[in-house]
């Protein structure tokens, strides 16, 4: 590991922390998400993390808070856009017909998206607006 990509490791640790710490389970590599996305049943939320302002404002608090719903996924997994590039950009071949963007949020069903957040909706919207977009979603769906 050159001394940049250390760097990025230690920097990114605690942005990593906050979702799994919250419960997600973190898929570094192609082979995880390959494996989540064939064998995991039910509903998933999937967020694509990154180093950005938004996701630390924005987008880690809204997927934290939104898990407080009643009705919420029965699974919560996260890729690191930027830091995890094979596992993100293989998260991205399964969410088809959704530009990439970093971060971004998914709720899949046995891994079919029924629902996307992109950044556009994260960036500039206040996170009650981001956690209601998310429950909504849950509510219709879990």
């Amino acid at each position: 590991m050159n001394p940049y990509e250390a760097y990025m490791k230690e920097i990114s640790q605690p942005m990593r922390d906050e979702l799994t710490n919250a419960g997600f389970t973190e898929l570094t590599t192609p082979e995880e998400v390959d494996t989540f996305i064939s064998e995991t049943k039910g509903t998933s939320l999937v967020v694509i993390n990154s180093v950005c302002g938004c996701a630390a404002g924005l987008a880690r608090p809204s997927a934290r808070e939104s898990l407080k719903n009643e009705k919420r996924p029965d699974n919560i997994v996260t890729v690191f856009a930027g830091q995890d590039r094979e596992a993100t950009s293989r998260m991205r071949d399964y969410l088809e017909g959704y530009e990439p963007s970093s971060p971004s949020m998914a709720l899949l069903k046995d891994g079919q998206v029924l629902h996307f957040i992109p950044r556009e909706e994260i960036e500039d919207y206040e996170v009650e607006e981001i956690v209601e977009n998310l429950t909504n979603a849950y509510n219709q769906y879990c």
